[in-house]
């Protein structure tokens, strides 16, 4: 089989090209800006190298926190705009104020004004072109899907959802013929018979295998497979797919054989890690009731205006391993908001008050967990603690869902930077396979993108 080339990006390699490319045009633009022209602020040559790399750095850092590498705000010049003039707008206000590291302040403050332009403009354009050509249809992943035709449309749905870049072509059904054989519309279903022209043809870049039960293959297929995977084509079990691409652990399609899916991180037993992460805790926390005592006024003055009643609450929550401890919180509800008994908290809950929603949305209502923290009770990064009612309710109908007791609740993490608000079980899924995602990699690097979109988080006002 002489598989035909294209040319495609994973989303790692998207997002490494985005960043590369962003610093490039960057530099380029201020380097010829310095040498045809009168502007001297930023002279790019072998004394002044690092300020390149100050910039650099800048640029990446609130790129990241202004979520300038979004991949699905990337693909949008009308999303994207806002993430530039941001990113532009702090990293050159910064770069002005840290002149120990950069340029001294021109005497001529209309260069100013020319930096921010050689900056703002080379990003713009560097993103047109991502936008025109490497994010449109002629750089899509192209996949063939085998599996039983009942899973079919969820798969092919999540992975859309995941990645849009992510094309699945079509698919090969391993389910036997029945008499009344379920059928699906959504895409091409294709005879196994025929997968090697198939390949060739639709020009396929990987095949992912999404079979609830191996047995299904047959034998034919299956040499078919072992052919292919022997002379190095890429072949992938859907869930790794999934996971690889959406950073959640797909629960709903794991089986009987679920060992397979959780070698969890070894930084859960790495007494390094956990040693680094109690003092991290430690730090930030005395850090954060330090700043918690300065704001306190203010809060107390909005409560006393538009909450009219006490400004503190505690609430029964479970902990690591399933123990029982007490969450503490600025109040954002009205009094007695469940007389009637618990319900869930959704968007734009009327029991809210005014002043509890702006509470909320800066995530100022969480600073009291601080005092868990300390306590040992929780930790600053880690699936957020559930109440014991709906824990009980959600075990019984969610796979797997205890086990994000493994580890310490947090004050934040994976599943509320990447999730929206749980108000119901569905939603509860989507944020435990987030959780599970993070209890399985977590380490210092993914500690450190939770801080980071936890920024983006407060500074985009998400919270809820």
């Amino acid at each position: 089989m002489n598989k035909q080339s294209n040319i495609h990006f994973e989303i790692s390699e998207r997002k490494v090209l985005l960043r590369l490319f962003d610093v490039l045009f960057v530099g380029v633009t201020l380097y010829l800006f310095s040498s045809f022209t009168a502007f001297d602020y930023f002279t790019i040559d072998d004394t002044h190298w690092r300020w390149l790399l100050v910039l650099a750095l800048y640029i990446m850092g609130f790129g990241t926190v202004f979520e300038l590498y979004d991949l699905k705000k990337s693909s949008k010049i009308e999303s994207v705009t806002s993430a530039i003039l941001l990113t532009t707008s702090v990293t050159v206000l910064v770069y002005l104020l840290t002149p120990y590291y950069t340029p001294v302040l021109p005497e001529n403050r209309i260069q100013i004004l020319y930096f921010y332009l050689a900056i703002l403009l080379p990003l713009i354009i560097w993103r047109l072109a991502y936008i025109t050509f490497i994010a449109s249809p002629r750089f899509y992943k192209r996949a063939l899907l085998v599996g039983e035709i009942s899973s079919i449309q969820a798969i092919v749905l999540s992975l859309k959802l995941a990645d849009p870049n992510y094309q699945i072509i079509g698919f090969i059904n391993c389910e036997e013929e029945k008499e009344d054989q379920i059928k699906f519309n959504g895409i091409t279903e294709f005879k196994a018979n025929d997968i090697h022209e198939i390949i060739e043809e639709e020009n396929i870049s990987e095949i992912v295998v999404a079979s609830y039960n191996s047995e299904t293959i047959s034998s034919s297929l299956y040499v078919d497979l072992i052919t292919f995977l022997e002379r190095g084509y890429p072949i992938r079990e859907y869930s790794q797919v999934y996971e690889d691409m959406s950073y959640r652990v797909p629960v709903q399609f794991i089986g009987k054989d679920f060992y397979k899916y959780f070698p969890f991180s070894r930084n859960n037993k790495n007494k390094l890690y956990l040693a680094y992460r109690r003092t991290f805790d430690l730090i930030l926390s005395a850090f954060g009731i330090l700043c918690s005592i300065l704001i306190l006024p203010f809060i107390l003055i909005g409560n006393s205006i538009g909450n009219r009643g006490p400004l503190l609450y505690s609430q029964e929550r479970i902990g690591k391993n399933g123990k029982p401890f007490k969450i503490y919180k600025f109040r954002s509800m009205v009094i007695n908001a469940e007389s009637g008994g618990a319900v869930w908290a959704k968007k734009n809950d009327s029991r809210v008050t005014a002043f509890g929603r702006f509470l909320r949305s800066t995530r100022l209502d969480e600073l009291p967990q601080l005092i868990n923290i300390i306590k040992g009770d929780m930790s600053i990064i880690g699936p957020r603690p559930e109440r014991p009612i709906f824990v009980n309710e959600l075990a019984s109908v969610i796979p797997f869902y205890h086990t994000r007791h493994i580890v310490k609740p947090g004050l934040t993490g994976w599943a509320q930077v990447k999730a929206r608000y749980g108000s119901s079980v569905d939603d509860s899924l989507v944020k435990l396979e987030y959780d599970l995602y993070y209890i399985k990699h977590r380490g210092f690097l993914l500690d450190f993108n939770i801080i980071v979109k936890t920024l983006s988080t407060v500074i985009f006002l998400r919270g809820q």
